[in-house]
């Protein structure tokens, strides 16, 4: 049975990193490539350099973001079944990749900076890992980046549930209207950059009502027609 690559993008705050670090726990010989946190790493990497978003704003329009990549040495491991990305020799961390500055920066600049090459990267290293692995991709434009793809899931759920789920990630660090503010923006600008797109291959799967991971991940499983590639699963 050949390997298939899976991609979910969804909505700021739907969950669609969980639900990929689930599918990773349930399905066998398989890989999570966080494309979402190689962009944001980039962008961290500028800011850690002394960028502010108002200059983001002016000076990433048009830049070969694959060649700010190459020059604050931006590495990929696989660890753990997934990816995580080291600047300079050193991690870079969840907390900081994932916060409300970089997550708005990332929709900034997501729109703005020429990702051509960044593209062609990542269309090599999902063909190269999908030689001994399942894919999973998370990320933006994922489509665009690999139209054969086998799978591709965009997850939904109500803003209100975005805004708790944002909170919870938070840990109470950020105010509630601010946490709001934020997704509301960020939506604005994923959507002028074209990144909430759906195409004819895409599964569209509301997970508001959902309580737990599980029941997303459950969500996504009912359309995964292939239960070869599943173990541990009810489905």
């Amino acid at each position: 049975m050949n390997n298939v690559v899976i991609g979910i993008e969804g909505l700021v705050g739907a969950g669609k990193t969980s639900i990929c670090r689930k599918l990773i726990e349930i399905m066998p010989q398989t890989v999570l490539l966080n494309g979402g946190n190689l962009y944001r790493t980039i962008v961290y990497a500028m800011m850690q350099s002394g960028k502010r978003l108002e200059n983001l704003k002016i000076e990433t329009n048009n830049i070969d973001i694959k060649a700010v990549m190459d020059y604050f040495n931006i590495e990929i491991k696989i660890e753990n079944n997934e990816t995580n990305f080291y600047i300079n020799g050193k991690l870079a961390k969840e907390e900081d990749l994932q916060s409300k500055e970089a997550s708005l920066a990332v929709s900034v600049v997501g729109g703005k900076a020429d990702n051509t090459a960044l593209f062609v990267f990542a269309r090599d290293l999902i063909e190269n890992l999908n030689k001994n692995y399942n894919v999973i991709i998370s990320g933006r434009n994922i489509m665009q980046i690999y139209p054969n793809i086998d799978y591709h899931f965009f997850i939904t759920a109500s803003l209100d549930e975005r805004i708790r789920r944002k909170c919870i990630q938070y840990k109470g660090e950020v105010r509630e209207d601010e946490v709001q503010q934020n997704i509301i923006k960020r939506d604005e600008l994923q959507e002028k950059a074209g990144f909430y797109k759906l195409h004819n291959k895409t599964i569209k799967i509301d997970v508001t009502e959902c309580k737990t991971v599980e029941e997303s991940t459950n969500k996504v499983l009912e359309k995964i027609k292939l239960p070869e590639l599943l173990h541990g699963s009810e489905m």
